[in-house]
């Protein structure tokens, strides 16, 4: 494809970079700094877009794919060429690169990779110094100085952040978000377009979920509804041996999709393995500059590999010392908290009484739970991680420990010390109503009225500067800035809203597995429930918030182990449960319907780690893709290093000549 030809695409403003409104519009000289910054984008060749607002003054930013390409060839950034490697983009070798679902040449990540290198890297002055004002304040713009990060310093340039595509949005927003006819099916890959890779593996894993649950939530309600007699106590162990199966079952088929998924999106990245890893990568380096590396060749020290060491271990000692500390710290401080309110609400009889209980212990809980957040926060930043995404995952583990330990401990305590089902099943229903409704009311309606509180401090300072008058509308992409961020309950420098989302999906997978012999219809609720989260969660990132920053992790990362355990957890809580059933008398005597509860959990657990192997995670298709690719790739590099063993030797003659 001709590079010509690329540039005659239609450019999409992307970027909106927010700086304050001049007082008086009319009265704009060479001196202004909206002035000299718009100028300069220009310069650069992005399309820049003013738009007044009533607060604000707001650019924005859209850069043609040619511009774009250049700014990735300056990035050396690594793209999926047609024979299954990633190499360097170069802008005049387009064609060798593979184009996104959609046809576009970058990614969302990738688009804005390049435009931060363009506004932040780019754009500097090659003149002497030149000052310019942004209303009372005077600015100076030294030599080889970015400008976007001078008027950030200054507060000058409030926040930089990424536009909603109005055309793309709306496409998405009637054939995913307002498409309630198809249960479960989504557009992944136009999702996978807009907002990126780990939001589309969100909702696919929500999308397969849902649609698995459909068989629990059936079988449950008949388990529910139709009294079997005496088969009762056969019927809930073959349920809950079916559960089991279910659950093993369907996170093996889903590491396969994920699988399907990166090859169709053409990312090298096996699910449940490190951010790091990559099933081919080879360092293209090593034969573009042979000479440097032969040079080099034997220059490696035993101190090298000591540091390498050093650091590997102590990483692992801090994340463990760290782990222990959380471990630690909920047994003493939040195990004791938690019991204490399963205690009073199984002793109080009033249900007034129980009801202020319920009050005060979720207002304390969320309190301790920051608190616990914070903490876990502080210590993740002393590990030694490797990237940000393994300090992430640590970040995961460390704050459900908490999570877990407040949404079951007290049905532990039902369950097993007082041995009430029925009050156990009071509490399950409570708790899903609360969860599952009430938290999907206050995730959709709190960004809704922040906007609007938003919006009317906005139309006040309008009417205020127009004295009494408010003139036009809000501009669009002044709503847009209004609008709330897709952000973290807690350390949003380290995840975003799918924390909360992924949260809520491992909470309502527990209480349903684990306590699924109790109340067995927990599986219909949670099915329409996320029916509806899939709609509702769609709206929220269309139109209530603004457009996330894509993250470029392809898989589920920590919450696979995590659901993995609330497997495992959930055959040993639901085996005390049919003791319970069991032993109506409550001695635990060990009669032969016990010791076949016990032969079960030890059959279940083989099942779990045995179906685990029985299903391959990686289809045979994408296996055999993956090698043909790895083949073809590892001809050409041969044939590379051959010229650079050939051009190697030639090296050596020419210094021994010098020698």
């Amino acid at each position: 494809m001709d590079v010509a030809a690329i540039s005659e695409e239609e450019t999409v403003l992307e970027i909106g970079v927010v700086l304050p409104k001049r007082k008086n519009n009319t009265d704009i000289d060479n001196g202004d700094c909206i002035e000299v910054l718009t100028g300069e984008f220009q310069n650069m060749g992005l399309i820049v877009e003013r738009v007044v607002g009533f607060q604000s003054e707001i650019l924005k930013l859209g850069a043609p794919t040619k511009i774009l390409g250049k700014a990735a060839t300056e990035l050396q950034l690594k793209k999926r060429t047609h024979i299954g490697m990633d190499l360097q983009f170069h802008m005049d070798e387009i064609d060798a690169f593979i184009r996104q679902p959609d046809g576009s040449l970058f990614s969302w990540h990738e688009r804005l990779r390049c435009y931060q290198h363009i506004l932040y890297d780019t754009v500097k002055v090659n003149k002497p110094a030149m000052k310019f004002k942004c209303g009372d304040k005077e600015v100076c713009w030294e030599m080889g100085e970015s400008i976007l990060r001078k008027l950030e310093t200054e507060g000058i340039v409030k926040e930089i952040f990424p536009l909603h595509d109005d055309v793309m949005r709306k496409q998405l927003v009637k054939s995913w978000a307002l498409n309630w006819w198809d249960f479960t099916e989504q557009p992944i890959d136009e999702i996978c377009s807009y907002f990126g890779m780990k939001i589309a593996i969100y909702f696919a894993f929500l999308g397969m979920y849902t649609r698995w649950l459909f068989f629990p939530a059936a079988f449950g309600l008949i388990v529910h509804l139709i009294d079997f007699g005496w088969l009762q106590f056969f019927v809930l162990p073959a349920f809950f041996v079916c559960l089991v199966t279910w659950a093993v079952l369907f996170f093996q088929f889903w590491k396969r999709k994920n699988s399907a998924l990166l090859a169709r999106w053409q990312v090298d990245q096996t699910p449940g393995a490190g951010r790091d890893y990559k099933a081919f990568e080879l360092e293209w380096s090593l034969f573009q500059f042979p000479s440097d590396h032969i040079k080099k060749y034997g220059s490696e020290k035993i101190t090298e590999k000591e540091a390498f060491q050093r650091d590997e271990w102590f990483g692992r000692f801090m994340r463990y010392r760290n782990d222990f500390v959380v471990i630690l710290s909920i047994i003493c401080l939040q195990l004791p908290f938690e019991l204490a309110y399963a205690h009073f609400y199984a002793v109080i009889e009033s249900d007034l009484l129980k009801f202020g209980l319920t009050v005060v212990y979720l207002l304390s809980i969320q309190y301790l739970t920051r608190i616990g957040g914070k903490i876990a926060v502080k210590l993740v930043n002393r590990e030694a991680s490797k990237n940000v995404e393994y300090r992430a995952d640590s970040l995961v583990y460390k704050v459900f420990g908490l999570y877990f330990m407040q949404s079951y401990v007290g049905l532990f305590y039902h369950a097993v010390l007082h041995r009430n089902l029925m009050t156990l099943r009071r509490v399950l229903i409570q708790r899903l109503i609360f969860s599952e409704v009430v938290e999907n009311l206050l995730e959709n309606s709190i960004p809704y009225f922040k906007y609007k509180l938003k919006k009317f401090r906005a139309v006040r300072f309008k009417r205020k500067c127009d004295r009494g008058t408010v003139t036009g509308k809000l501009p669009r992409v002044e709503k847009e800035f209004l609008k709330p961020t897709y952000s973290a309950s807690i350390c949003e420098e380290l995840e975003d809203g799918l924390f909360d989302d992924f949260l809520e999906l491992a909470l309502q997978f527990g209480m349903i597995m684990m306590f699924a012999c109790a109340f067995p219809l927990a599986f219909t609720f949670a099915a329409l429930n996320n029916i509806t989260e899939i709609r509702t969660d769609a709206l929220k990132l269309l139109v209530m918030l603004r457009r996330p920053v894509p993250r470029h992790d392809a898989t589920i990362g920590a919450w696979l182990n995590i659901f993995q355990f609330l497997i495992v957890m959930s055959i040993c809580t639901n085996c005390i449960l049919l003791v319970c059933l069991y032993d109506r008398e409550g001695e635990w005597n060990i009669s032969p319907g016990l010791v076949a509860i016990l032969v079960m959990e030890h059959a279940l657990l083989l099942i779990k780690f045995g179906f685990s192997h029985f299903v391959p995670e990686e289809p045979t298709w994408v296996r055999a893709n993956r090698m043909k690719n790895t083949t073809q790739a590892h001809d050409m590099c041969s044939r590379e290093l051959l010229r650079s063993i050939s051009g190697g030797k030639k090296m050596f003659k020419e210094i021994e000549k010098e020698e």
